[in-house]
């Protein structure tokens, strides 16, 4: 089958401490200080085969996320950018769905032709972290795109348990192929979700979010507080084409941070009262944390699901007078999340096909991903 297949040398940086972890899984835990000069190449490779409790997927549509451009993009010394947990050779691409053409021999809950989408986490379900309800912080994580094969390929192959259907979003489309596309981006909408409600908490209907950057995670955190019940959502985003697809999913103030001062703004239009939840989805959290600092209402909340290998000054003060706290998001895995996700699309709640903005084929996926590293997209989705 054809797969879009990501190379990289394992070079660590001068100074970095390979972990014992790392020597014995040939898995980087921090990306970035480890793999060197990646080659993204479309080829042949073998078709997945089943184990007993596994699906074949034949892929419809999946997304370009922002890992996969720090996977292709580098600094100045050769290094990838992204700052996570990686493992390569690897079919890049978690952001999918599909229709099931193969079940293995003990899978009882699904069958061929079911419509699915799936988690991007593969948790054990037996580690400490994963008995105690963390599937997100699983000791034996495996990241689909990451460090086993994804779904930027023709087919692929991924445990059942971590398989959704999507039938009510077809149902709720009238059309399947707008629902493959839906389906693709329940994992980006359900990252942000587990960020907003999940790890944060939530916020009361009524209160003020705002959320700086407008990539799809962003766009999800939009129309996430506009459905959660936000009074107003306040948006920063450089890219004019996001800016106005912020629009399309629900904010109600958007502006460039080049030519405004964030926390001016926020407070003015909230005639000083601030912010209840502030999203950092930019990944740029050395710039958008201190505004967020100066624009938290009492009990405000920062959730940070942006990924940015940079430590960041706080002003602890500031969150001991406000009473605010700061939450760190990975994943999307557990707590009915995914579920909930795919039940807010089905019912129209939200409707996150506004922000593919591009679509390519597997055979264009290069040019897809060329296309990605200049930003000027929402989201770019490759229909296979």
């Amino acid at each position: 089958m054809k797969a879009l297949v990501l190379s990289a040398e394992w070079v660590p940086k001068p100074g970095y401490v390979v972990s014992e972890f790392e020597k014995n899984t040939g898995k980087a835990i921090t990306g970035n200080s480890i793999w060197k000069n990646p080659k993204l190449e479309l080829k042949e490779i073998p078709d997945p085969k089943p184990g007993p409790k596994d699906v074949i997927i034949k892929v419809k549509a999946c997304g370009i996320c922002g890992s996969d451009v720090h996977f292709y993009e580098t600094d100045k010394d050769g290094y990838i950018l992204y700052p996570g947990l990686t493992k390569f050779p690897v079919v890049i691409g978690h952001e999918f769905s599909g229709e099931i053409v193969e079940v293995g021999k003990e899978v009882k809950d699904l069958k061929v032709g079911d419509m699915v989408t799936a988690e991007e986490m593969i948790w054990c379900g037996e580690c400490i972290p994963c008995r105690n309800g963390y599937p997100n912080q699983c000791k034996n994580l495996e990241e689909i795109g990451f460090t086993i094969n994804g779904a930027m390929a023709e087919y692929i192959v991924v445990g059942a348990k971590y398989c959704w259907k999507i039938d009510e979003i077809a149902e709720r489309y009238g059309n399947k192929d707008k629902a493959f596309e839906a389906g693709s981006l329940v994992e980006p909408t359900s990252v942000a979700y587990n960020g907003m409600f999940v790890r944060a908490g939530g916020f009361k209907p009524g209160s003020y979010v705002a959320v700086f950057g407008a990539g799809p995670i962003g766009l999800a955190s939009i129309a996430l507080a506009k459905a959660g019940g936000a009074s107003k959502v306040f948006v920063f985003e450089v890219s004019e084409t996001r800016r106005k697809l912020a629009k399309e999913v629900g904010a109600d103030f958007v502006y460039d941070p080049k030519e405004v001062v964030p926390s001016e703004v926020i407070m003015e239009e909230t005639k000083g009262f601030g912010v209840s939840m502030h999203i950092e989805s930019a990944g740029a959290p050395s710039k958008t944390i201190p505004e967020m600092e100066k624009s938290l209402a009492i009990d405000g909340k920062i959730v940070q699901i942006g990924r940015a290998a940079e430590r960041v000054p706080i002003y602890l003060e500031h969150f001991q007078t406000h009473a605010s706290q700061i939450f760190g998001a990975q994943g999307h895995s557990g707590y009915g999340t995914f579920q909930n996700v795919i039940n807010l699309m089905a019912s129209g709640k939200i409707d996150m096909t506004k922000i593919i903005t591009s679509r390519f084929s597997l055979d264009d996926a290069l040019k897809a991903m060329e296309k990605a590293t200049r930003r000027e997209d929402g989201k770019i989705t490759i229909k296979i």
